[in-house]
């Protein structure tokens, strides 16, 4: 059994079109033996009709020269005698008239149409390809029976050239089945393979091309959704291994650069041991901020990958926002205003990463606010946008080139301590990770910035 299924497997089509292919000569097949087998009954039975019709004509024409009007039955004698007694028994009841002269008494046809004449009313048999049908003739005082017989073999040759044609016929009809078959299927298959070509080289490089959903077929449209979907969520893979890596290079070259500093500046001269004492512990010390930087990074990496329910680095927005203007207004000397969003709004980011970009623009807003700050987020074709308002006295249109500068501040003496370095760390981060954070100077009264991030 198992050496038999390997054989079948080793032969069985390794295409889908050769085994649709295949299906459809089987059931082709299956279909035209069916039909040849009733078409060719029915010839069968329709050639015996007709057989039996020209013996009870032919019966009827020697009728008219069989006379039972007497006490005898009587054979008349007519021009046609010799076309009327070919193949024709008549019996005066059981007791034979006439045969043909062809015909002996103990011959296997004259048997046969002496048990036909024996038998009540009208009846048929066939006897060595020969057909005997019997018709009774009745009269007044006497009973005859005539018995004609009819050569099959032109009928049953009608028959075996029909059913020649129809296996020809059968097999011309399953050879252009399987090969339009083939042709339509490869047809029909020709967009699946362009979609699968295209899906390998958008997903080789990380691409924004989608297939989308629109001018497709209903089963090309899902397997589209289903490979933009595969596409997206590999696009927020790659996005996440090189948010990873730019924040590793990042974090740790700040630690990594004092260390060769401090070597440079050890081996530049001797030193005495206090001083390289305090080398040491330099190096040491930038070592565990390394090491924290490390664990810090990894250990987000590895909370993103037990988390199967969203894709690595995904975050719903709405609730991060609405937690972050939470923490920093909570006093309600300012107003905050969440416009309504769709349920699910996906940003292609990890939580800490979108928590880092907005923070910095909702906290300004809420210091300088008089009043009211409004935040907005919608989806757009491909990213989330995010967009910060508040009526305080905006950005001084003297700072607005330097206003994501690190270290610059606009007034030093505001009562803020801030170093200067949250809006252009949250533009540095949004740009790792394909976004923007912008301000729009033609905005008023107030300051206006937007977030836009990769959609989820």
């Amino acid at each position: 059994m198992n050496r038999t299924r390997s054989v079948a497997r080793r032969f069985a089509p390794r295409t889908l079109r050769g085994r649709l292919s295949l299906v459809a000569l089987a059931t082709a097949a299956l279909l035209m033996t069916v039909l040849t087998v009733v078409f060719n009954a029915v010839m069968d039975e329709h050639l015996r009709r007709q057989a039996d019709h020209g013996l009870r004509d032919r019966a009827a024409a020697v009728a008219t020269t069989v006379d039972t009007s007497g006490p005898r039955v009587r054979i008349l004698e007519t021009a046609n005698d010799r076309l009327l007694d070919t193949n024709v028994w008549i019996y005066a009841g059981t007791r034979l008239l006439e045969k043909p002269p062809s015909a002996t008494a103990d011959s296997p046809l004259t048997r046969a149409a002496d048990g036909l004449a024996a038998q009540d009313g009208r009846a048929c048999a066939t006897v060595h390809a020969i057909r005997l049908c019997s018709r009774p003739l009745t009269g007044r005082r006497a009973t005859a029976t005539v018995v004609t017989a009819l050569d099959l073999t032109p009928y049953r040759n009608s028959a075996d050239t029909l059913l020649l044609g129809s296996l020809v016929l059968d097999v011309i009809m399953l050879g252009c089945t399987y090969a339009l078959t083939r042709l339509s299927v490869g047809r029909a298959l020709r967009p699946v393979r362009t979609m699968t070509d295209q899906a390998t080289q958008w997903s080789a490089v990380a691409s924004d091309e989608r297939f989308g959903t629109a001018d497709h077929p209903a089963e090309l449209a899902r397997l589209g959704a289903s490979l933009d979907a595969l596409l997206d969520r590999i696009r927020i893979v790659l996005r996440h291994e090189q948010q990873l890596t730019g924040e590793l290079s990042h974090e740790l070259r700040t630690p990594l650069t004092r260390i060769v500093m401090e070597l440079d500046w050890w081996r530049s001269r001797p030193r005495t041991d206090a001083e390289t004492r305090a080398t040491v512990e330099v190096i040491v010390e930038a070592a565990r901020s390394m090491r924290t930087i490390c664990d810090t990074v990894l250990d987000d990496a590895r909370e993103n990958a037990l988390t199967p329910a969203t894709a690595p680095g995904t975050t719903d927005v709405v609730p991060v926002i609405d937690r972050l203007l939470h923490n920093l207004a909570p006093s309600g000397r300012v107003r905050t205003v969440l416009e309504p969003a769709t349920p699910t709004l996906e940003a292609g980011v990890a939580p800490a990463l979108l928590e880092r970009i907005l923070s910095p623009l909702l906290a300004n807003a809420v210091r300088y606010a008089r009043s009211q700050v409004t935040v907005s987020a919608r989806q757009l074709p491909g990213a989330v946008r995010i967009d910060v308002v508040d009526d305080g006295p905006g950005v001084p249109q003297t700072f607005v080139d330097e206003l994501f500068q690190p270290g610059r501040r606009a007034d030093a003496d505001d009562g803020h301590d801030g170093a200067g370095l949250g809006l252009p760390l949250a533009r540095r981060l949004a740009r790792a990770v394909g976004g923007e954070v912008a301000h729009d100077p033609g905005h008023t009264p107030g300051a206006a910035f937007t977030v836009s991030l990769p959609a989820g």
